[in-house]
């Protein structure tokens, strides 16, 4: 099976409080399907029409089904409400290469 991953990029930080309550919340999805996050930082050089100064995550999940239900969970949709729509971002659930 291929591994998933969330593939998210984000062009603002809301308000720091709520921020780290959705982060708080978001590490116990992570936590209880064995979501790993391999990339977390901010663009360092925008090519090819690259967008700069934007926060990119990548979280790999042992399989793709793995990473569509950490993402419809019931802890991750908790996460998701601490932030109220604050956070603008571009959220991918993407199938690993084989």
């Amino acid at each position: 099976m291929s591994k998933g991953y969330w593939v998210v990029t984000q062009n603002n930080i809301p308000d720091q409080t709520k921020y780290s309550a959705y982060a708080k919340a978001a590490k116990v999805t992570l936590e209880e399907f064995n979501g790993k996050i391999i990339i977390a930082g901010s663009t360092e050089i925008g090519i090819e029409d690259g967008l700069m100064d934007l926060r990119t995550v990548v979280v790999e999940f042992d399989t793709y089904e793995t990473a569509l239900a950490a993402y419809n969970s019931s802890s991750y949709q908790r996460a998701i409400s601490e932030l109220h729509g604050t956070l603008k971002r571009d959220f991918r659930i993407i199938r690993g290469a084989d």
